[in-house]
């Protein structure tokens, strides 16, 4: 007669290793991605950015509504090392 088979333990089925290293491989990209951005945070480029870009759409606005719609249109169509 044949002798019957002895249950494996549960780290011998590769199943179970494959079930585990999706999450396993979330949390250590998530540690990395922490690491990353503790370690160099942005700079910031302007105390008063918000009111720069306040003035910049302001003074575009005054200058664009000034222009014929063809002109206007040609302008915002030509790029910039042409325009100077």
């Amino acid at each position: 007669m044949s002798e019957p088979n002895e249950p494996k333990p549960w780290w011998k089925h590769g199943q179970v290793w494959l079930l585990i290293s999706g999450p396993a491989a979330v949390v250590v990209a998530g540690v990395v991605t922490m690491w990353l951005a503790v370690s160099s945070p942005d700079p910031v480029i302007a105390e008063d950015y918000y009111r720069q870009g306040l003035e910049i759409n302001q003074q575009l606005a005054r200058e664009r509504a000034h222009l014929p719609a063809q002109q206007g249109r040609n302008h915002a169509a030509t790029p910039a090392a042409e325009r100077k």
